[in-house]
């Protein structure tokens, strides 16, 4: 039971809106090098069973090394700071991102996220059906 009287339901079954509080969201999730993750709805903190939504961060000058997000969907919304995502065959195509950009990274793409920027960057985003990370290694 949480402090609002609440007994977690995992189905959901009562079709109670659910809030992680700030402050209150997961631990590192799912990782890549260089790239933090912290869950705020997920399987454990919510009832959710097919999306993840979380707070990624970059510091200035970090990149993840090469993995993709298997069957999962990606989408995200830059909040804070430039990102540089690179893809493609040699990870030689990119994108560049910065504050105020949403962008979307189809299932199994092979991908690179960097922070080649001095300032802090952070993301908003949301996978379904969950936070899949597969490292592919250096």
């Amino acid at each position: 039971m949480d402090s609002s009287g609440y007994r977690h339901d995992r189905h959901n079954r009562t079709g109670r809106v659910e809030v992680v509080r700030a402050g209150s969201e997961g631990g590192p999730t799912g990782q890549t090098e260089g790239i933090v993750r912290h869950a705020g709805v997920d399987r454990d903190a919510t009832s959710a069973s097919r999306v993840w939504m979380g707070r990624v961060t970059a510091a200035p000058g970090s990149s993840s090394g090469p993995h993709h997000h298997g069957e999962a969907e990606t989408a995200a919304y830059v909040l804070a700071g430039r990102m540089r995502i690179y893809w493609g065959e040699g990870f030689t195509e990119h994108v560049d991102l910065e504050a105020g950009d949403f962008v979307f990274v189809p299932p199994h793409v092979a991908h690179v996220e960097a922070n080649e920027g001095d300032e802090p960057a952070e993301l908003l985003a949301c996978r379904s059906p969950d936070n899949i990370v597969v490292n592919l290694g250096p």
